[in-house]
């Protein structure tokens, strides 16, 4: 009864990752076709023809598709990948060899990261088994400025499979990690960052995508 439950909230919460993300390409795709459309209609009143019109719009929204497509599956400029990390379940604490950790040996229990916003530092055992269901960890050091760091908890807090909190020991004010993938970024307002997040929360990198981001440690 109880792996019926969590089975259950996994598929509910990938189906409302995929409905965010289905919404961003709908949004994206419907303003790529409006001005398409206003400038069809231009052409088309000074042409006298209809059917360029249809054409056009559906041409557009076929390379709007393949460009989302590709965006997916090229690397953001700037991130920096891992291959290969071990997936142990281990009781010490473990020495990664990038701060924060993008993935390795883990504690066995994660850090819950519904959309969590966490106001002190996270063990790194703990957020690394997080990354490992599919989540993205957000954290930031003392030089980011408080308004980013409003900024950071709006945008986890609205965003399933994330997390957020403190970093003091990494360079960047800001830092995006999944399984495998980090981006260092200066501000919040990088654009980067919404990419990263579209493109990791859930993503193929994952592991064991679907696992809970619930249950988990709190604090």
């Amino acid at each position: 009864m109880g792996s019926a439950k969590k089975t259950s909230a996994a598929a509910e919460r990938r189906a409302k990752i995929e409905e965010l993300r289905r919404q961003e390409r709908a949004r994206e795709r419907r303003n790529k076709t409006i001005t398409v459309a206003v400038c069809a209609v231009i052409f088309t009143a000074l042409a006298g023809g209809t059917g360029y019109l249809l054409v056009t719009v559906k041409g557009e929204e076929q390379k709007e598709d393949k460009k989302q497509d590709t965006a997916r599956s090229t690397p953001i400029k700037g991130e920096k990948t891992w291959d290969e990390l071990s997936r142990n379940h281990v009781p010490q604490t473990v020495s990664y060899p990038m701060t924060p950790a993008a993935g390795g040996d883990h504690a066995q229990a994660w850090m819950n990261c519904d959309g969590d916003v966490y106001a002190k530092e996270v063990p790194q055992e703990n957020a690394v088994h997080a990354l490992e269901h599919g989540a993205v960890w957000v954290t930031y050091n003392t030089k980011a400025p408080a308004a980013d760091i409003k900024t950071l908890k709006e945008t986890v807090s609205k965003t399933p499979y994330s997390l957020l909190s403190p970093h003091p020991k990494q360079k960047s004010p800001i830092t995006v990690t999944a399984w495998g993938k980090q981006l260092e970024l200066n501000t919040a307002s990088d654009p980067r960052l919404a990419t990263f997040l579209t493109k990791y929360v859930q993503g193929t990198q994952t592991p064991e995508p679907g696992a809970a981001c619930t249950n988990g440690l709190t604090t």
